[in-house]
């Protein structure tokens, strides 16, 4: 029952990362390039409202909301709905943090032989960012497969749900239930930063020092503003 409940938990992660990525690369290159106006009354106000909720919080917004208006969404699509957008609010700082570290002059010598600024973007400077910001990248994976626990408030079958009804059903043995629940979180989260540390490697920026060992597992760099 614990591995099924792995297997939902390791779903839900990568539907969660998937939707954050998909609106944090778009949010992080408007944050960089777009006018200044659209940062400043729609970007900005985003990203404070979506980093100042806690992540409980709004899933039972989104599914209970979701209800009030008409709409039946199962407690698995408002758990991915709910983190995996705000996964993306913190994915975008981690691209324009990206985005910001590639040199000017890249875009300056794209513009020199007639790229357009959108098509340098495209071409240099985003593909560039993506491999400079796998680092922090593999830190949110960390908080967003832990943060994939929450989900068990919504009935989703994910791994502490598997562990509640291991409880209830023996009527005890809670401490080894949870502790074996815990490693499982914790092999989970060894591995998946194991194996984007040797994606950092395979595509890593000449000439920008790579990150030490175990910076990428014991330092994550957004765990303060969760």
């Amino acid at each position: 029952m614990l591995l099924e409940g792995a297997a939902e938990t390791v779903r839900l992660t990568a539907l969660m990362l998937a939707l954050g990525a998909a609106v944090g690369l778009p949010f992080g290159v408007l944050h960089v390039y777009g006018p200044r106006i659209l940062r400043v009354a729609v970007l900005d106000p985003i990203v404070v409202f979506f980093r100042g909720i806690p992540s409980l919080v709004l899933m039972m917004i989104i599914y209970f909301g979701a209800s009030e208006i008409g709409l039946d969404l199962s407690g698995f699509i408002a758990s991915i709905l709910a983190i995996g957008v705000r996964s993306g609010i913190y994915q975008s700082q981690i691209v324009r943090g990206a985005i910001q570290s590639v040199g000017s002059g890249q875009m300056l010598a794209a513009r020199a032989i007639g790229m357009s600024k959108w098509r340098a973007i495209r071409f240099i400077v985003i593909p560039q960012a993506l491999r400079l910001a796998l680092p922090p990248w593999s830190n949110e994976y960390a908080g967003v497969l832990k943060e994939s626990s929450l989900a068990y408030a919504l009935g989703v079958t994910e791994l502490m749900r598997q562990g509640r009804y291991i409880v209830a059903r023996t009527f005890g043995n809670s401490l080894l239930v949870y502790t074996v629940c815990a490693a499982i979180y914790f092999v989970l989260v060894f591995l998946g930063i194991r194996l984007l540390r040797k994606v950092e490697q395979r595509f890593s920026v000449p000439g920008f020092d790579a990150a030490p060992q175990g910076r990428a597992f014991f330092g994550r760099d957004l765990e303060s503003s969760r």
